[in-house]
C-alpha cells in the first residue's frame, strides 16, 4: 500500500515529549485520511527514549524505530530515516514539541498540489532566547542566502516537506542538514518553498545545541559550497588558482632576468624582494596543481563519481522494430 506521507522524527533525550508528540501527529493525520508512517530515530539517547518509542510502536502502528548504539548526530539520524522512508511525501520534524504538527496538511498540500520540491518552515515569532539564539541565527540565515542564492529565511528549520524523490537524491553528513535546501538545489530540484510556521515554545528538557553550531555552520557552508560546484571537476578550481598564481611568478622571474641583464654582473639577485615572490608563487602554483591532481584521481576513483539524477527513462521497454 502506498504511503501518502512519511513524518521522520530525529531525537536525542526527548522521553518526556514524545507520547504527546505522537499521540498528536495521530490525531491531525487520522483527521485527514492520511496513510502515514512515524519513523522515530534515536540518536543515542541516554535517557529512556528506545522504551518509550518501543512502547508507542505497540500502540500506534504508524510507528517505526531506528536506534543508534551511540549519539551520531541529527544529520546521521535524518539520512537513516531518509533510506528508510516510503511516503511520497517526506515531513520531518523535530520531537522537542517545538514544530506543530498542525502544520503537516498544508505542508503536504505544498508538495502535492502547489508542485514545490520542497517546503521550509520559517519560524517567524521565535520563543528562544533572543542573544543566544536567535540574533546568531538571523545573522546566519542572511549569509547562507547570500552564498547559496536561496532566499529563505530559516535554512535551519526542523519543520520541512519534500517530494520522495528529493531526500532519495541527496546524502546527508557531518551536520549537513543545516543545508538540505542547498542540498536539494544542486541535486536539481530549484522548486523551493517556504511557509510560516508556528513555534512552540520548549515544554520539556533543554536545547541540545550551543553556540559552537554557528561557527561549525560556516564551515560547513563552505563546504557545500565547494563539493557542489568542484566535488566532481576538483581540477577546475585547483588548476586554475595554481595556473593564476604560478604566472604570477614566471612574471616575475622573467622580470628579473631583464633586469639581470640591463644592470650587469653587480645586479643583486637575490637580494630583491622580486625573486622570493616570484620562489613563493611558483612553488604554490605548482602545490595547487599537484594537489589538483591528486584530487582528480580520488574523484575518478570514487564509488559515485557517475551517479546522477534522471529525471525519467523513455523508451527502454519497447519491442525492438525490425
Amino acid at each position: 500500500m502506498s504511503l501518502d506521507i512519511s513524518i521522520v522524527i530525529p531525537l536525542f533525550n526527548e522521553e518526556e515529549s514524545l507520547p504527546e508528540l505522537i499521540e498528536w501527529i495521530e490525531r491531525v493525520c487520522n483527521a485527514h485520511g492520511y496513510k502515514h508512517e512515524v519513523i522515530m530515530i534515536d540518536d543515542g539517547s541516554t535517557d529512556n527514549s528506545w522504551n518509550v518509542i518501543v512502547g508507542l510502536s505497540l500502540q500506534y502502528p504508524a510507528v517505526r524505530g531506528i536506534k543508534f548504539q551511540r549519539n551520531y548526530g541529527k544529520s546521521p539520524a535524518l539520512n537513516e530515516g531518509f533510506k528508510a522512508a516510503k511516503g511520497n511525501v517526506i515531513i520531518t520534524m523535530d520531537a522537542d514539541l517545538q514544530d506543530s504538527p498542525d502544520e503537516i496538511p498544508e505542508l503536504y498540500k505544498m508538495i502535492v498540489v502547489d508542485g514545490f520540491d520542497m517546503v521550509s518552515g520559517w519560524k517567524k515569532i521565535r520563543y528562544d532566547n533572543a542573544v543566544t539564539k536567535n540574533l546568531p541565527s538571523k545573522l546566519y540565515n542572511a549569509v547562507n542566502r547570500s552564498m547559496s542564492g536561496i532566499k529563505l529565511h530559516d535554512f535551519n528549520c526542523g519543520l520541512k516537506s519534500y517530494k520522495r524523490k528529493v531526500v532519495k537524491s541527496i546524502e546527508i553528513y557531518g551536520d549537513m542538514h543545516r543545508f538540505i535546501p542547498v542540498l536539494a538545489k544542486e541535486a536539481g530540484f530549484h522548486k523551493i518553498g517556504e511557509k510560516v510556521v508556528q513555534h512552540m515554545a520548549r515544554k520539556y528538557g533543554v536545547s541540545k545545541f550551543g553556540w559552537n553550531r554557528f561557527v561549525h555552520g560556516f564551515l560547513d557552508l563552505l563546504s557545500v559550497q565547494f563539493i557542489s560546484r568542484f566535488g566532481k571537476k576538483p581540477m577546475h578550481f585547483f588548476g586554475a588558482f595554481g595556473s593564476f598564481t604560478f604566472l604570477i611568478g614566471l612574471v616575475c622571474t622573467i622580470w628579473l632576468i631583464v633586469e639581470r641583464f640591463k644592470e650587469g654582473a653587480d645586479y643583486g639577485l637575490t637580494n630583491k624582494p622580486g625573486f622570493y615572490i616570484a620562489l613563493t608563487t611558483m612553488v604554490i602554483g605548482t602545490l595547487f596543481f599537484l594537489t589538483g591532481f591528486v584530487a582528480e584521481l580520488v574523484s575518478r576513483s570514487a564509488a559515485d563519481r557517475n551517479h546522477y539524477l534522471v529525471e525519467d527513462r523513455l523508451g527502454w521497454n519497447d519491442k525492438v522494430v525490425e
